[in-house]
This record gives structure tokens, sequence and C-alpha cells, in this order.
């Protein structure tokens, strides 16, 4: 465990998913044309063809959602062992070089000489929202082999970050076996998961805790739930000064549902815990149907990457340990605000001491309020 850590007192956690070095490149807002649609959210970062960019920096750092869920753990105090695949190349080095000098446990690193270790570059600009460019590689290829009769025992939380291809086909053993354990199992999928295996995802969640997911992935959830018993029960009448996605609702795929209905029928499947994140607008958090939000915690952004493998950690780690949803919503907040103050997505989690000072300097607006 790293020095300074403040490991607490009971298990260990288990994250199962990605490792990957990443590459970042900032560029001056002035050297790039971004294009922002007038009827959609969405912006672009231009690149000429042929032309070179005069970028800011360019830099290595070690990324990948197992990979920066264990470290956020280790830095919180509970010992962490990444269930990952890395190639057996330099990059794979670096993998367990940053593993080794954040005190993670290599046990369950599995090696392939079938594909490279994962690799991502990014180009940050403007609001420093990066535009991704992934090489999935080795992260593509954890199999059932790769996972040992006790990989998950003893651990008191088991986070499942973003699975791919032939390793998207493991969650939901994954999931079962981490349940059986006895651990707490929080999720955070990517969107591939929940579009290309939607079904096989669907019957998984009797087998999760806490089901972690933006707006987006929110709404590409919306065909399945429909399909798996539809929106659960809501309120008439929104809250007071009711937060934006509170008072929008979720839209996708032809429909559209309140966003207590959502977190309803999501707990109907399994999942105690349902959080949706969006972006500058904040997170909720539904416990079993009371649903609260948190904003977020405003800083100088220097990077998104891995501001969400915070939040879903942090959270996890808070709940895991019986904490109260207003506690956790703001601890997760706090950290995943220290992530975007940093350019990458590891250097700027929070030990357990310097968490608590963050939520202790923040302003007085910072403040989880109950909705329903």
């Amino acid at each position: 465990m790293a020095e300074g850590s403040g490991q607490v007192a009971g298990g260990h956690a288990v994250t199962v998913g990605s490792a990957t070095v990443d590459i970042i490149t900032i560029i001056a807002s002035r050297d790039i044309e971004r294009v922002t649609m007038a009827n959609a959210t969405a912006s672009f970062l231009l690149l000429e063809e042929g032309r070179k960019i005069e970028a800011e920096g360019i830099t290595i750092h070690p990324g990948g959602g197992a990979a920066n869920t264990a470290v956020c753990f280790a830095r919180l105090g509970i010992p962490a062992a990444p269930l990952v695949k890395i190639g057996r190349d330099l990059n794979g080095a670096k993998v367990l070089e940053s593993f080794a000098r954040e005190g993670l446990s290599d046990r369950l690193v599995r090696y392939t000489d079938e594909l490279g270790t994962g690799i991502t570059v990014m180009i940050a600009s403007h609001d420093r929202n990066a535009a991704v460019f992934t090489f999935r590689g080795a992260n593509t290829l954890i199999r059932a082999g790769d996972i040992p009769a006790d990989a998950f025992a003893g651990a008191s939380i088991v986070h499942v970050a973003g699975l791919s291809n032939e390793s998207a086909d493991q969650h939901p053993d994954i999931v079962r076996r981490a349940r059986k354990a006895g651990a707490f199992v929080s999720n955070n999928p990517g969107i591939r998961q929940l579009t290309a295996r939607g079904e096989a995802f669907f019957a998984a969640l009797s087998d999760i805790d806490m089901l972690s997911i933006n707006r987006i992935e929110a709404e590409a959830m919306l065909p399945g739930l429909m399909r798996h018993g539809g929106p659960g029960p809501c309120r008439d009448h929104l809250p007071d000064n009711p937060p934006q996605l509170m008072r929008r609702g979720l839209v996708g795929s032809g429909f559209d549902m309140p966003l207590e209905a959502f977190c309803r029928a999501v707990h109907r499947l399994g999942p105690r815990y349902v959080t949706v994140t969006d972006g500058t607008d904040g997170a909720y958090l539904s416990d079993a149907g009371e649903l609260w939000h948190c904003p977020p915690l405003k800083v100088k952004v220097a990077g998104t990457v891995g501001a969400g493998d915070a939040f879903s950690a942090t959270l996890g780690a808070w709940l895991m340990e019986g904490r109260g949803a207003e506690s956790a919503l703001r601890a997760a907040a706090a950290n995943a605000a220290a992530v975007v103050a940093a350019i990458d997505a590891q250097s700027g989690l929070l030990r357990r001491t310097e968490l608590t000072r963050w939520i202790e300097a923040a302003p007085p607006d910072f403040v989880a309020r109950r909705l329903v």
C-alpha cells in the first residue's frame, strides 16, 4: 500500500476491466477549430489533413477503467487487485510499473502474445473534453480461464468497469461469482455492453449492487428497460427547483422516461443503488427509490478523462462501508473534481485524508439534496 493512503480495516477491492497507456496531447484553442452543433449537444475538433499542429504538451500516463479504479481504491486505503490483460511488450511493462508504484497487487494480471497492451491517444483543446482514439488490444481478450476460482475470495468490493469483445462475454459470470463471494458488486459498463450485449447485461443486473452510468448510457438502456417491464412508478409532480435531468427526463431510441421512473425500473431488476452522472449538471443517486442530486464541485478543468472512474469507485467504496447517500455523493463528486483538475486519469485521485479536506473546504452550495 502506498505511503499515506490511510488503509482502512476490512477486505480488499478487485477491479475488472482495462489497463492502458494513455498518450495525452494538449493543443491551444487558437490552433484547432471547434464546431458545436446548433441542435445537438455534440462538439467536434477539426484536424486539417496534411497540416502539422503545434502541441502545448504530449505526455504519457497509465489509464484504463480497472487500473484507474484500483488506484482510486488504494488511495482511499482499500488494498486493490486489478484483473486485467496486457501484452508482453513495453507498454505492458509500463502498466506493471504503475501498479507497483501505487501498491497494487499484480496477482490477477494476465498476459498475452496475441495483441499488444491497450493504448489510447487523446487530443484535448478548448474545454479539455478530449477526443479519444483507442486501441483496446489485450483488453478485449479476458477469457473464462483468466479468472481463477479464488479471484474474488475475501473481497469486500468488486468493481467491474467497461468490458469489450471477448472480455464482455465474461460479464455475467464475473458479477455472479463476485456476488457469490459476498462482495459488494459495482458496475460501470460501457455503452457497447448496453447495446451490443443488452440482453445478457439486463439478465446480470440481479447480481449487481450498484449500477453507475452517465446520461447517454442511461438513454441507451431505455429500449431494454421497456422490454423488461417498462418504467417504474414515479410521482406526478417535480420537487421545487428540480435539476435539469430531473426536469427533462431521459430521451433515446424513440422512448422517453422520467429519471425517477428509470431508476425504479432498474431497482426492480436487482441493483439497490443506481447512479446517473450528467456532466456539469451533476450526479444523481437513487438508493432503493430515494433520489438524490449533487452538483459538481467547481474546479479549473485540465482534463475530463478518468472522472467517471473516480466517481464510481469512490461512491462504491462509501456505500460499501455503509455511509449514507448524501455523504457518498459528495465524496464521489469531490474526488471526480480532483481528477478533472489534473490532465490525466490518476494523478489527481485523492487519499482519504485529502478527500476529507476537499469536502470540508467546499463552498456552501456543494450540498447533496434529496429530491424524492
